[in-house]
């Protein structure tokens, strides 16, 4: 099958207001619809999605390495409320207007962080955490994540080391394979997937854990925003097969309620992997939004 990975068109980086180096890839047209992807947990800009769906759609997709990650400068102590400064800058300075975004696993409170600060004109969540710190979640979680929730709450620096600890290309890889349900394990394995999925995870750690151990400790606290103040519209896909404990644990009910413009859509016979196996319908109601 298909899974709609293509080598980058456009590689680059933009110098941040204070000297960093924020590295992102492009696909599409440069001249297209601007669409920014927030990548899931321990992965960088080389992994997109979409395919031939992105330039029949004249799209110019955008993919931003996290601070710390691939080839991205890093911010110790960096917060999502920083991460929508340095993206404030990124789309002045790239043109971008109002860009649309997509945040895909980990990669959802940071999208959902720039909707909540009225960077982007929508917002569509593939697989994406929930804010798992929030009390409405406290009895739905699984216990390895309630642990590593009470752990930040408790000593976020001490979570981090050990989120550090733990982080590597090999490890986090043999985790998702020995624990994904076989539709995603499918799509993961596909010798093209795997190849493009494992140079991103390469390069998230060519710096070392701690831009994914950052990350970590981002996705399991609490958000500096409340959803129920995103004003845009965000579209949230699930796949009925889905078993990641660090996704949303309702799979995204939850948020559908929390959030006032949000729809849910949930595919059966499909797992955590659908940004790559329904690409154009994650995209389609996502470009409705923002034409």
């Amino acid at each position: 099958m298909e899974y709609g990975v293509r080598e980058p068109a456009r590689l680059g980086r933009t110098r941040l207001a204070d000297g960093r180096l924020m590295g992102w890839a492009e696909w599409g047209p440069a001249d297209g619809t601007p669409v920014l992807l927030c990548p899931g947990a321990a992965t960088s800009r080389w992994l997109g999605f979409g395919g031939s769906v992105i330039d029949a759609a004249g799209i110019r997709l955008i993919s931003v390495d996290r601070p710390g990650l691939g080839a991205s400068d890093p911010a110790p102590g960096r917060t999502l409320t920083s991460w929508t400064t340095d993206i404030r800058h990124l789309i002045r300075e790239q043109a971008l207007r109002t860009p649309s975004a997509v945040g895909f696993s980990q990669g959802a409170p940071f999208a959902l962080a720039l909707a909540a600060d009225g960077l982007v004109n929508a917002v569509a969540v593939a697989s994406g955490s929930d804010e798992l710190a929030h009390p409405r979640l406290t009895h739905a979680l699984a216990p390895q994540v309630r642990d590593m929730v009470n752990a930040v709450a408790a000593d976020p620096d001490a979570a981090e080391a050990s989120f550090a600890g733990f982080g590597s290309a090999d490890a986090l890889w043999d985790l998702i394979i020995t624990t994904s349900p076989e539709a995603d394990r499918r799509v993961y394995t596909d010798p093209v997937f795997q190849r493009a999925f494992r140079r991103a995870m390469d390069e998230a750690f060519s710096q070392g854990p701690a831009g994914y151990a950052r990350d970590t400790v981002l996705a399991m606290g609490r958000w500096p925003f409340d959803p129920a103040d995103i004003a845009v519209p965000v579209e949230l896909w699930y796949g009925e097969q889905d078993t990641s404990p660090v996704h949303s644990p309702d799979l995204g009910a939850s948020l559908t309620r929390t959030i006032p413009k949000a729809t849910k859509h949930l595919l059966p016979a499909t797992a955590g992997s659908l940004l790559w196996t329904h690409a154009e319908a994650v995209l389609s109601t996502l470009l409705a939004h923002a034409r």
